[in-house]
């Protein structure tokens, strides 16, 4: 059932509405990325220099070309420090986006069933952040164990999949469900929703690939959801139209 589920997330990302979504959410990150990296540069040019200057006015003439050196490798600082933000920030963005790619599922693969309800855009915004903090938390653990010999790649694996496996579940069951059947459901199957977060890590730990974590891991649990709810009688029937 997890791998059935994975299959059919990979092929929803190379559906051409899939495409046009994740291309949508790149282009905001670099923009984010861009911004910010104008403003940090800007700040740096029009206030760290100023302040050097004032500390220092007898500069000679030749301090003038290594402030502008120090501009130049600031900037290029700044552009390698906010390359290792991409990932993070994608998953933010694409965080607004997760009830588009659900719907793309439902409208693709389960037509006769009816539509998930998309999440307000403040509820939307919050989950969008606590996805990353759920990211972030989880490798910062990770990272600690990183130090304990043997285990660190395994605690990577199973920090994530726990975490990753329950956000998305409960957001794809949300949309058919309240909060609180979303998380009885889960506990219900949470081995299965914990497999399928392992099967989201490994997708997490593949460079480049990763940026479209969130859009394979909200599809592949909008179909694992399905999968699940089959077995349920009663809310099957509730799926119909």
């Amino acid at each position: 059932m997890v791998i059935d589920a994975a299959r059919l997330a990979l092929a929803n990302l190379l559906a051409p509405e899939t495409r046009k979504l994740f291309w949508k959410v790149l282009g905001i990150t670099l923009l984010l990325l861009v911004g910010l990296w104008l403003a940090l540069h800007g700040a740096i040019v029009a206030f760290a220099l100023p302040w050097v200057e004032s500390f220092f006015p007898d500069l000679p003439d030749w301090a003038g070309g290594v402030a502008f050196v120090f501009t130049i490798f600031a900037g290029a600082g700044l552009a390698f420090g906010l390359a290792f933000l991409l990932s993070p920030v994608t998953a933010v963005v694409a965080g607004l986006f997760l009830d588009d790619i659900a719907e793309v599922v439902e409208r693709r693969d389960y037509p006769a069933d009816r539509q998930g309800t998309a999440m307000p855009l403040v509820p939307a915004m919050i989950g969008s952040l606590k996805f990353l903090g759920v990211v972030v938390v989880g490798n910062i653990i990770a990272l600690i164990l990183l130090f304990v010999p043997g285990i660190n790649l395994i605690a990577f694996f199973l920090v994530n999949g726990y975490l990753l496996g329950r956000e998305f579940f409960e957001f794809a069951a949300m949309r058919f469900r309240s909060p609180e059947e979303a998380r009885s459901f889960r506990a219900k199957h949470s081995t299965t929703v914990f497999l399928g977060g392992l099967i989201i890590a490994a997708f997490l730990a593949v460079p480049i690939v990763n940026l479209l974590t969130p859009l394979f891991a909200a599809a592949m649990m909008v179909h694992l959801h399905k999968l699940l709810s089959v077995r349920d009688p009663l809310f099957a029937n509730q799926l119909r139209r």
